[in-house]
Parts: structure tokens; sequence; C-alpha cells
């Protein structure tokens, strides 16, 4: 909803302001001009880019139209869930949720908590690492080390479409140049007309100019700015769990490794230390 508001803003600001100075809209309505700074800005998207970084980018975009789900809600559920394993751990032991780890899809403890189990990655992540716990043979080092590769691979492939969007944005004022160019190339073989007609083919040229830079500024750049604080936002589950397993790991109880995950949320979803102790206690009641 913010996206199209912005645009909304974004036009109406620009074009509604250039029509109370005592520009004609007509004018800015340049079709030709648009075929060739969208077509040139395609055709470097393609050059410059493999199949698996487009296809990322293709995916990405509709999920700009979506709010986060990345709520205080889904949180307290996903540290629930992990203070549900770690205590059947400490008192079961670390082969009581084999079972959990290899179809967490039928498992009691992860269907108590479905916004958490149709997220496929965290739980491949999660049931990864418990997995290895349960082998017994990686110290909480080793595990630690292995997450922090894990995670940074996760960071670059998921600022891709960030990344393709971004070099987009930059390359649009200057294929809008080159439609300004192509006007002026056709104004100038056109010098004998009348200087009225002329001024036209100047303004329609000028057009472009202005159009590459709004698109790259007031519509593809900020869609690179949005892509990136999703994925930033995404990440902070992946620490959470993180943080949880390697305290466990360390020796903290279930309770207090739970609140070295909690201490990694931003504070904007992160509950507080009652309101998540609450949520647990009626997790339990289930």
């Amino acid at each position: 909803m913010l996206l199209i508001i912005g645009y909304i803003v974004v036009c109406a600001s620009v074009f509604g302001g250039y029509a109370m100075s005592g520009g004609h809209l007509a004018i800015l309505f340049q079709p030709l001009e648009l075929v060739m700074i969208g077509g040139a800005a395609v055709g470097a998207l393609f050059v410059g880019n493999n199949n698996k970084s487009l296809k990322a980018t293709m995916a990405a975009l509709p999920t700009l139209l979506k709010g986060s789900r990345y709520t205080k809600e889904l949180y307290m559920d996903l540290m629930s869930l992990l203070f549900d394993i770690l205590s059947k751990v400490r008192k079961e032991g670390l082969m009581s949720i084999e079972g959990d780890i290899e179809t967490p899809e039928q498992s009691p403890l992860f269907s108590k908590y479905p916004s958490v189990l149709e997220d496929h990655h965290i739980v491949e992540f999660m049931t990864d690492y418990l997995r290895l716990m349960v082998s017994g043979n990686m110290d909480a080092f080793q595990i630690e080390n292995l997450m922090d590769n894990e995670l940074e691979t996760h960071h670059h492939e998921g600022a891709v479409p960030a990344h393709v969007i971004a070099k987009l944005g930059d390359g649009l004022p200057a294929f809008g140049i080159v439609a300004a160019v192509m006007g002026v190339v056709h104004t100038m073989e056109s010098v004998g007309m009348p200087p009225a007609e002329l001024g036209l083919l100047i303004a329609k040229a000028l057009v472009g100019t202005f159009l590459g830079i709004l698109l790259a500024y007031g519509f593809v750049g900020p869609l690179a700015s949005l892509l990136e604080q999703k994925l930033e936002e995404s990440s902070k589950m992946f620490q959470c769990v993180k943080v949880t397993l390697l305290a466990s790991l360390n020796g903290y109880a279930p309770a207090l490794a739970v609140e070295f995950g909690r201490k990694v949320l931003y504070s904007t979803e992160r509950p507080t230390f009652a309101e998540l102790e609450d949520h647990i206690k009626k997790s339990k009641s289930k």
C-alpha cells in the first residue's frame, strides 16, 4: 500500500506542480521516448544479468506489494517453538527430537506453530543445525562458524534482486539522455521548419531526459531500497535462531537461551520479557 501511495505522491507532486506553473501536460506524453528508454533499459538488464539473477528479481518484485510478514506474533511463535524444542532436549535428551527434525511437518512441536512451519527456509535452517547438535560431533564454535557462513551466503543471495534493480535505476538517466539526443538529432535534421515547430521538437526531446531521471529516482531507485530493507528484515529470524541455539549449546537453560534470541530482534517487533513469557505459557496449554 505504501508503495502505491508513494508513487501517487511522486506523480501528483511532479505533474501537478508542472500543471500549476502553466505547463501543458500533453507535451509530456511521449510514447516513443518511453519505448527508447524502457527498451534500452530492459536490453541492458538482459545483457548484465544471468538467468538466476533475473529469475530471483522477478520473484522478488511481487513481494514489494505485500506488507511485512515479520510481526511480533511471528517472532513470539518462533521463540516459543525454540523453547519447546530446547525444553524437550533438556528433559529427554537430544535424541528425543530426532523425529521432530526429520519430519517437521508431522511433528507435534512444529505443528503448534503453523506461521513458522510455512516458512520452509527458517524450518530448514533450524532443523539442519538441530541435526548437527544431535550428531554430537561439532562444538559450539564450529557450529557458529558454519552458521555465519550460511547467513553470509543467504545475505548475498538475497541481495541480488536489490542490486539488479539498483543498477537498472542507475542507468535510466543515461538512457533518458540518449532519448533526448535522438530527439535533438531529429530536430537538427528538421532545421528548415518554422521556429514554432522546432521549439516543439526540442521540447519533445527534453522530455526524454525528464522521464529518465523521474523513472530512476521516483520509481525504480526506491524499489531497490525497499528490497534491501526486506532482506535485512528477513535475516532477523535466522539470527534469532542462531543466537538461541548457540546459547543452548553453551549450557544456558531454554528460558535464558530464548532471551538471548529475543535481544537480537528489532525494537519495533521485539516482545517484552513478560509478553514472551505469557505467550510461551499459553502455547504450553495447547
